[in-house]
């Protein structure tokens, strides 16, 4: 079967920067989207082809890899380097005076093991494949990222069909043991100087030969659903750095295992507070007295108020440093601590002469003396 050209199905050319690739993307995504096409299976099977595209064409790697093997450079397990050492292989076998032809049909009765992409011939099933990995963002409250909670998130995603119950099999159907390899999925084989485990080619890897494919799903196993999944994020999420959903991405194929959902959370800034790895800050305003005098006043926290006691004589721009207050704790992680910077406000009020002309004795020296540039 001659593989899809995903830069024909997203309509732009082979040198397309990332940047227009997300953007013809997110053009056809929202024109073939079964919520616009309700029905429409040519509609859906357009959106399928196109977010397929996406998949391997907004990933760096994966493109590479279809750039230059197709999509059998896709498949799971392929190895590029093997590949690579085959075709150099065949072109000295070739100057050697060999008439062997190197197509990707021969690549794949090397490489039939990994991944069974190399040859899926019509009604071709392969074994069971891991499902693809899921990327989304979310936008997260400064104090919810520095406590941690819970919440969901509702996404468009395969799952596992309710009616096969994710094996691609209609019920009912025997699947007996595959007899060209035993129920293995694989078989030895040796060609030229090198040796490798193939996929076998009759049952192409399962062990068992394929039964009669499920009407819901068309054999692969998973369906398109919106699906609302329950979230823990944990206390101290960063911006930028993504938090793992094991098992919650892309349901398998035929009963291979889930992909990961990866969340990438963007942190809404606090007006007060800032925050440096598991560590908060916060400018605290005392009064002129409580700078002189020292005093014991209220400051919130993210887990709640809390008294804390300003030295005599404390200075604007010194910093308290109150321990366990900060990102809270989580597994094997210390809670952070939280700083407080004394910031002295002046009252708004007009203060009698007397008293600021006492004030201004008590500096003594010149609080500006040695100031210099």
């Amino acid at each position: 079967m001659a593989d899809r050209d995903y830069y024909t199905i997203l309509g732009i050319n082979r040198g397309a920067s990332q940047d227009d690739i997300r953007k013809a993307y997110r053009k056809l995504a929202r024109k073939y989207h079964p919520d616009i096409n309700p029905g429409n299976k040519e509609a859906e099977a357009m959106f399928k082809d196109v977010s397929v595209a996406y998949d391997v064409l907004g990933d760096e790697k994966k493109r590479k890899l279809f750039d230059e093997f197709g999509e059998a450079g896709l498949a799971a397990g392929f190895d590029a380097e093997k590949a690579r050492s085959y075709q150099q292989w065949q072109e000295r076998a070739e100057r050697a005076g060999g008439a062997f032809e190197f197509n990707m049909e021969n690549l794949g009765d090397l490489f039939g093991g990994l991944g069974g992409m190399f040859r899926q011939g019509p009604g071709a099933q392969s074994g069971p494949a891991r499902g693809q990995d899921i990327e989304s963002s979310m936008e997260i409250d400064f104090l919810d990222a520095v406590r941690g909670f819970q919440t969901s998130i509702t996404l468009q995603r395969p799952v596992p069909c309710d009616t096969c119950h994710g094996i691609g099999v209609k019920a009912g159907t025997t699947q007996p043991t595959c007899p060209e390899c035993r129920g293995s999925g694989e078989k030895s084989i040796a060609q030229g100087p090198l040796q490798f485990r193939q996929t076998c080619p009759q049952c192409m890897g399962r062990g068992r030969l394929p039964g009669d494919p499920c009407a819901s799903c068309k054999g692969s196993g998973r369906v398109l659903r919106r699906d609302t999944i329950r979230v823990n994020i944990p206390p101290g999420a960063e911006p930028g750095k993504k938090i793992r959903l094991r098992g919650k991405g892309e349901a398998g194929e035929r009963g291979g295992p889930a992909g990961d959902l990866y969340i990438t959370p963007r942190i809404r800034p606090h007006p007060m507070l800032t925050r440096s790895g598991k560590d908060l800050m916060m400018e605290l305003p005392i009064t002129i007295g409580e700078a002189l005098r020292g005093a014991e006043v209220e400051v919130p926290t993210p887990v709640g108020t809390i008294k804390v006691k300003v030295p005599a004589g404390a200075q604007s721009g010194r910093q308290l440093r109150i321990k366990g207050k900060g990102v809270a704790a989580y597994g094997q992680t210390a809670a952070g601590d939280l700083y407080l910077r004394l910031m002295i406000h002046a009252p708004r009020e007009k203060v009698a002469d007397d008293v600021v002309k006492k004030i201004d004795e008590a500096y003594g020296d010149d609080v500006r003396k040695g100031l210099r540039l």
